[in-house]
């Protein structure tokens, strides 16, 4: 790849418009281009792959979100180098450019029964190490922004590593892989499962309720399936 062939898809993105939404809910995207397809879409921004150069993403931002590109920006630009993070190419005025990554979500492993190997773990686990020593803060880690790529982990989505403060998000997971996944290693999960999962964790309240009986709890979903 050229160092600015990334720079071919700047008329196409002007035809887009992302809408940030109140509430905290995904942006709307308005406007299109049969040259972009949308991969995702996040509470800032959304993000396209431009047909005729695939090897790039482009991350494009609400107007109300530009801020949180330039501190994004500066985290990848910290992180050069790191193996466990996407490559970060360059910006134009509302979008950010990294490497369009390969690979299957750990939450899309749950849905298809993929097994998830403990070198991704591990991976996950030098990533942080890594982030920690730029003097920024890993967090918001979890099950849609860790991809599986040829049996290794790939850490996606660094926006809130200049966020102070460990939401223990990927603690949990870990404990999870360590006591938990081993019931359903391998098998299908119905994402019905998987939301009533994400919503009764983002009820959990340290304060009254610890991991293990969340677990417990957990455990009920799947033998009543």
């Amino acid at each position: 790849m050229n160092s600015d062939d990334w720079k071919q898809a700047e008329t196409a993105l002007s035809y887009i418009e992302v809408r940030k939404n109140d509430g905290n809910e995904l942006v709307t995207i308005e406007g299109e281009s049969d040259d972009l397809e949308c991969i995702g879409v996040g509470t800032d921004a959304a993000v396209f792959v431009y047909k005729p150069i695939p090897a790039y993403a482009y991350k494009l931002y609400a107007v109300e979100a530009l801020s949180k590109k330039e501190a994004e920006m500066k985290v990848y630009q910290a992180l050069v180098g790191c193996p466990y993070f996407p490559v970060f190419y360059g910006a134009g005025d509302r979008y950010m450019v990294i490497s369009n990554e390969k690979g299957i979500t750990l939450y899309d492993c749950l849905l298809q029964g993929v097994q998830v190997p403990k070198q991704v773990i591990d991976d996950v686990e030098a990533a942080r190490t890594f982030v920690r020593e730029k003097g920024l803060n890993p967090r918001d880690i979890h099950l849609k922004n860790i991809l599986l790529q040829d049996g290794r982990g790939k850490v996606l989505d660094v926006s809130e590593y200049v966020q102070s403060g460990n939401d223990q998000r990927w603690e949990h997971l870990r404990w999870a892989y360590d006591n938990f996944y081993p019931l359903f290693e391998g098998k299908k999960l119905p994402i019905s499962i998987l939301e009533a999962v994400k919503q009764r964790y983002y009820r959990l309240d340290p304060s009254n309720e610890n991991l293990m009986n969340f677990a417990a709890h957990i455990k009920k979903l799947f033998f009543r399936k």
